[in-house]
């Protein structure tokens, strides 16, 4: 071989290690457009079956807001002209598709107010219920799931993974109106201790206000936490008890490591992909909240707001919490779709 082709070897060598460096680093934008485009799309479709969808209902909005008074025919034809509810239903579903698009969902039929400024001052209640609750149940499931997975078959495993399964197949309206009735109304010679319902009892400011919406925020977490955690802690459990066979943790076992920093460090760290996964797609259902849930405990959050507006049929307030609902649980999917390749990168290949 002589010695001019050597740089030409070279140069061929350095180009083909360079080849899967250059597919591996444009993979992930690849899998980024893929994921959003996906977003955008699913987004479309709920802002059209959100127009469609609640149509089916039955009832006529106008008269529904009448409250049964005698109206006259012009009156309701006024009405119905107020609202665009005069106009073909393929003049309404293009006004909606265009003032959605800027963000205008319309004007509540009940509370003569704009959508969006409903869902603003409904949405920091939700936030703060359901917030709380995920923090609490997430931060239970992941925990009980560990020690369930790293005892599996003793006496703690089979009780803790019993009791979720029996909790999580508990309604969640069934267990709020248990624990309104038990520890609200008060049972025998146990007394009533929390509010039946609400957010606050008024009058309250300061510190004293803080306690007050801390004691009605109560029943409604132990309701969520309860019914929530199981599905953490079994996602958890199972994903753990995958990797307790690996080489690495008997390697890490070895070297003379402690059990529990061989479980700390290395099982759960990786276990926990799934897991994280089941942590984003249920902060995207903080946003959309729990309608049963606030309206059994009167919570004034988006869910009541989604009841009250059912029962009339609002439209304008329904398709617009029905939207912010579902665009939140797809955010938070492809978000989890797009920080899961961080964490393993054989996903996005």
């Amino acid at each position: 071989m002589t010695a001019d082709a050597t740089p030409a070897l070279v140069e061929d060598e350095q180009r083909t290690a360079a080849g899967p460096r250059v597919r591996r680093s444009s993979a992930y934008p690849r899998y980024l457009a893929g994921k959003v485009a996906g977003a955008a799309v699913s987004l479309l479709a709920v802002l059209v079956t959100s127009f469609f969808l609640f149509r089916l209902i039955p009832g006529d909005p106008v008269k529904t807001m009448t409250g049964g008074r005698q109206v006259s025919a012009e009156q309701l034809a006024a009405y119905r002209e107020e609202f665009g509810l005069d106009l073909p239903l393929w003049r309404q579903f293009t006004d909606y598709c265009g003032k959605a698009l800027t963000g205008d969902f319309g004007t509540s039929y009940q509370f003569r107010a704009p959508v969006v400024d409903k869902i603003t001052e409904a949405l920091p209640n939700t936030l703060l219920l359901t917030g709380t609750a995920f923090v609490l149940y997430t931060a239970l499931g992941i925990f009980l799931g560990t020690r369930s997975a790293w005892r599996h078959g003793k006496l703690g495993d089979r009780v803790n993974t019993g009791l979720a399964l029996t909790l999580y197949s508990i309604p969640s309206f069934w267990l709020g109106l248990l624990l309104i009735i038990v520890l609200s109304v008060g049972i025998g010679p146990l007394p009533g201790m929390f509010p039946t319902g609400g957010m606050e009892s008024g009058g309250e400011e300061g510190f004293a206000y803080v306690l007050d919406v801390a004691h009605h925020l109560v029943l409604p977490v132990v309701t969520l936490v309860a019914v929530e955690y199981g599905q953490t802690l079994l996602v958890t459990r199972s994903a753990l008890l995958d990797e307790m066979g690996s080489d690495y943790l008997t390697t890490a076992r070895a070297k003379g490591l402690r059990d529990d920093l061989v479980r700390r460090r290395h099982a759960v760290p990786n276990a926990l992909l799934p897991t994280v996964t089941l942590i984003f797609i249920n902060l995207g259902r903080t946003v959309a909240g729990v309608i049963l849930v606030e309206t059994v405990f009167s919570w004034p959050g988006l869910g009541g707001l989604f009841y009250q507006a059912l029962s009339v049929p609002d439209l304008p307030l329904v398709q617009g919490l029905f939207f912010v609902f579902a665009a939140a649980v797809i955010l938070m999917n492809t978000l989890a779709d797009l920080v899961y390749p961080l964490l393993d990168p054989r996903v996005a290949r």
